[in-house]
């Protein structure tokens, strides 16, 4: 049994398996998801878990190269906003629809309980060297 880290063996496979370039989403419940990515649904009801401790837990498990949010998490949700802030710092922003078409392109999707608006994240994976 792991010692530490993410302990959903689900996600820890997947996460094993993604290299540079790759994409991870980290998702509200509400984000179309549509065929492509693999999915790994951890929405346990509104709200649990939440986008914050799913995103600190892949943040502890993998590098990220670049991030990219949707321009309306600014105005629409600004506490998810300064979150993206914090945690992947000059997170690129495009609009709600071009992020929902970028989405087809990630190797991952994490779909979280998160019930706010625009709280989704894609994340560019990098390499630790």
């Amino acid at each position: 049994m792991k010692a530490r880290g993410i302990l959903h063996s689900g996600l820890s496979g997947a996460l094993a398996r993604l290299g540079h370039t790759d994409g991870v989403v980290v998702a509200d419940c509400g984000l179309p998801v549509p065929p492509g990515p693999d999915v790994i649904d951890l929405a346990f009801s509104f709200g649990v878990p939440s986008l914050a401790q799913v995103l600190d837990g892949l943040l502890g498990e993998i590098v990220v190269e670049a991030a990219t949010v949707a321009t309306e998490v600014d105005t629409a949700n600004p506490a998810c906003a300064a979150l993206f802030d914090e945690r992947v710092p000059g997170a690129r922003r495009v609009s709600h629809e071009e992020f929902k078409r970028l989405v087809a392109g990630a190797k991952l999707v994490v779909r979280t309980g998160e019930a706010t608006p625009y709280a989704n994240v894609l994340l560019r994976c990098g390499v630790p060297f």
